[in-house]
């Protein structure tokens, strides 16, 4: 099958990814209502169809940061990137470059903030609060030795949230025997994958955590580790502390309430993610999407504000910019697209959002990414109205 959309992408990460890593990239938490609803509500807001305005000539970048985006789109952070595909995070990380559009490399990548500066792209730095200050320190110290540009730092995460499909696949909860014993299986059964990442891939450790962790059997100690480490005594006070350390621009991921993007505004932030961390931890809860305008409309005038959550398209792209979003960040969109083709397959995904993107533009009358409002929104057939 040769992918034509983001769902195409899932479905060949889906018959060529090892279970255990499709189910991990691909689940939410608990009965993944909120996985649900990201993309719902997204599909069911309506753009305003305008027709006859010269649309010969249109600007899809915005700027942001002190930097500027061929499209007002970025590769979120996700973990494990490496197992999907050979040195996976930094095989996305060109890819993102190419297309002229930011990389965030997660805490919990394969590769190491190192490993994918060198590709000649320094991408934006995910980082948690954990309990250990001291390898926190370290840890950013090594970010911005590698000319990592942004911070975007993880506020939703201070517990990992409930995800039974990961039981269910034997990802977490299993012994190692029987860890063991469903890796071989499914290396017999995907023997493409078993090459590519399985044996030429290695190592399969997390290269930013790899100092601190003791035993390292399999890539899910390395999971533990920081599991362990989650700090949930922290408040808006302790970002003091990463300011302290971190002298760029600080995006907190994972805001969904309004008073909590006014916090991140007197906490020094520089700009916020409207985020439910896709669907991954707290169930029941709002979409990105619908928690959107609040945001924008409470703290768009202070900092920039940015959306991840069940962004498939560049439709997609257009409704959250038309509701107060600078850019989106995508998240299962790369992941599926690197496990299904590697490099090659991000940067295919992200030129089909470009192109989507650029339609929905021209047939809602919107010249400019950076001009995009309410106005482009029918909002009489929305769940927004």
């Amino acid at each position: 099958m040769r992918a034509a959309s983001v769902a195409d992408w899932r479905e060949l990460a889906r018959r060529r990814l090892p279970h255990i890593f499709f189910e991990y990239i691909d689940g939410g938490s608990y009965a993944e209502e909120t996985l649900r609803r990201n993309v719902a509500d997204l599909e069911a807001i309506a753009l305003r169809q305008r027709v006859m305005r010269d649309m010969s000539t249109l600007d899809l970048s915005v700027t942001t940061l002190g930097q500027t985006l061929a499209m007002p789109v970025g590769l979120a952070p996700v973990g494990m990137a490496g197992m999907y595909a050979r040195r996976g995070e930094a095989q996305a990380a060109r890819a993102a470059a190419a297309a002229g559009v930011p990389f965030a490399l997660s805490t919990v990548g394969v590769c190491s903030i190192e490993e994918v500066a060198a590709t000649g792209a320094p991408p934006w730095f995910q980082l948690y609060m954990l309990k250990d200050r001291g390898f926190m320190r370290d840890l950013l110290a090594r970010a911005q030795e590698a000319g990592s540009p942004v911070l975007l730092f993880t506020v939703d995460l201070p517990t990992p949230g409930s995800r039974y499909r990961d039981v269910r696949s034997g990802f977490t909860g299993s012994g190692p025997l029987e860890a063991a014993l469903a890796q071989l299986r499914d290396g017999v059964t995907h023997p493409a994958w078993t090459w590519d990442v399985f044996v030429n891939g290695r190592p399969h450790t997390l290269g930013n955590v790899e100092a601190a962790v003791t035993q390292k059997g399999r890539v899910t100690d390395f999971l533990s580790w920081i599991a362990r480490n989650f700090d949930k005594s922290v408040t808006w006070k302790d970002i003091e502390f990463v300011r302290d350390v971190w002298k760029g621009p600080i995006v907190m991921k994972g805001v969904l309430d309004a008073d909590d993007a006014r916090d991140a505004v007197n906490a020094g932030a520089d700009g916020v993610i409207v985020s439910n961390h896709g669907g991954r931890q707290l169930d029941g809860v709002a979409s990105a999407i619908s928690a959107l305008p609040r945001i924008a409309d409470a703290v768009g005038g202070d900092i920039e504000v940015f959306m991840d959550g069940g962004v498939r398209s560049g439709l997609d792209v257009l409704k959250a910019l038309a509701l107060g979003a600078r850019a989106c960040f995508v998240g299962r969109p790369w992941a599926w697209a690197l496990g299904g083709g590697g490099e090659a397959g991000v940067a295919r995904m992200l030129a089909t959002l470009r192109s989507e993107l650029t339609v929905a533009m021209i047939l809602t009358g919107c010249a400019n990414a950076r001009d995009a409002g309410r106005e482009l929104l029918d909002l009489t057939h929305s769940p927004l109205r």
